[in-house]
């Protein structure tokens, strides 16, 4: 099944590749959009399915993602250039250093763990929307609007990305990169030890490893890329809201990973585009009630699927490293002192 998963993962990424030949300029666009949340969707599995961190206030760290684009981008900070690229930077930068102080600090000693940290994290969510409410430099309760699209200078002069197929590829070059980077984590000596982490924290302490501080540097990286893909939301809608801070969104993003597969990040990225996608068509023949609907089909899954509808489908073959077989060199020679 693992390495069948290896074909899948490449036959999606190859059909995200020729989209564009195979939906209109309105669906197309439509897609690009839901690609952030998917970005945003990685993020989350990265952190709960790997270091088996359950964050109820993920949000936070895409809306301050979302919120640096805007400032940046609007030339709101004096000395700052307003580029499409300084204001993605800016907004995975600032996101990953508040994820990272926040873990410092949650994780330090003991630490907090399970419900605990969920908690904490959701009452984070609540103060963050709050705040971002009443804060008047970036918009107060109205947010910011008119965020300038994607960009880039050529010559002195500067284009506008309006065009839906270079915003695209655009933004399915961005998540393909994210994917590999929390790859490369999540199949390194540091994603072994954070899945060791999630399975017994006290017993990986017992071999010597900082746990605080690999679940710190865990949560910073799952918060820059959260932060990433707020920066790609406000490209994309032209605004941000204090809504993008909030406990809704938190929720939502929590639904999207467990559906598609909270422990393998093609499965979180898929899932989130599809649930997306289901949550219009949910809205459309339900009305108001289309989130029972949509709660209802994620207790189901949680009890039926608890790897997720596609995590085992789209599960990869463990690092070599681990599959290795022991050699009879690498084993103690039998009654052997020391």
């Amino acid at each position: 099944m693992r390495r069948a998963g290896i074909g899948l993962t490449a036959g999606l990424w190859a059909l995200l590749a020729v989209a564009p030949l195979l939906l209109s300029e309105w669906k197309l666009s439509q897609l690009s959009q839901l690609i952030s949340y998917g970005v945003f969707a990685m993020s989350l599995a990265f952190v709960w399915g790997q270091a088996g961190l359950l964050c109820f206030g993920h949000a936070v760290f895409f809306g301050i993602g979302a919120y640096a684009m805007a400032v940046v981008t609007k030339a709101m900070v004096p000395g700052v250039p307003d580029g499409t690229g300084f204001g993605l930077a800016a907004a995975g930068v600032l996101s990953g250093l508040v994820a990272l102080l926040a873990g410092l600090l949650l994780f330090r000693g003991r630490g907090l763990s399970g419900a605990y940290f969920a908690i904490v994290t959701l009452a984070a969510a609540v103060v963050a929307e709050r705040a971002a409410s009443h804060w008047s430099f970036i918009g107060g309760f109205n947010g910011l609007l008119d965020v300038p699209p994607l960009r880039y200078s050529f010559g002195g002069t500067t284009v506008e990305l309006f065009d839906a197929v270079p915003v695209y590829y655009v933004l399915l070059t961005s998540a393909l990169g994210m994917y590999l980077l929390l790859l490369f984590l999540e199949r390194s000596p540091f994603g072994t030890a954070l899945r060791a982490i999630r399975d017994n924290e006290l017993r990986t302490a017992y071999f010597g490893f900082d746990v605080s501080l690999h679940k710190s540097f865990a949560f910073g990286v799952s918060g820059a890329v959260a932060g990433f893909a707020g920066g790609l939301f406000a490209t994309q809608f032209g605004f941000v809201s204090p809504a993008l801070i909030g406990v809704p969104l938190s929720t939502e993003v929590l639904i999207w990973a467990a559906l598609g597969g909270r422990e393998v990040l093609l499965a979180a990225f898929v899932g989130a585009i599809l649930v997306r996608s289901l949550e219009g068509a949910l809205s459309d023949a339900l009305g108001s009630t289309w989130l029972l609907a949509l709660g209802g089909m994620f207790i189901a899954s949680v009890v039926l699927f608890p790897a997720g509808l596609l995590g085992r489908v789209l599960a990869l073959p463990l690092p070599r490293r681990m599959t290795r077989a022991a050699t009879p060199a690498a084993m103690p020679s039998a009654g052997k002192e020391g």
